[in-house]
């Protein structure tokens, strides 16, 4: 197990064959990641960033989705406007 040293300024080492594992160099950003009693580190990659291609993917298109939206929003507008006589 490696370890580190919190600094007074709040700075953490990490290790140099963990840095050199996970590809983290200067100016890599962290997110910290809370989990029960743990906090977990997780570089900010580009390797990081690929593995999370494709988990927002949905059945249909982001633009269709947007447009249907927009068409569903103008009918309830122009029911309201309806309602009140105006068109």
């Amino acid at each position: 197990m490696d370890q580190g040293t919190v600094t007074s300024k709040g700075q953490l080492v990490i290790p140099a064959p963990l840095r050199k594992k996970y590809g983290i160099k200067k100016g890599t950003k962290v997110a910290f990641i809370e989990q029960g009693n743990k906090i977990l580190l997780q570089p900010i990659t580009k390797e990081f960033i690929r593995s999370l291609r494709g988990i927002l993917k949905s059945d249909g298109s982001a633009v269709q989705d947007l447009v249907d939206e927009r068409r569903r929003d103008l009918e309830r507008e122009e029911k309201k406007l309806a309602r009140f006589g105006i068109r």
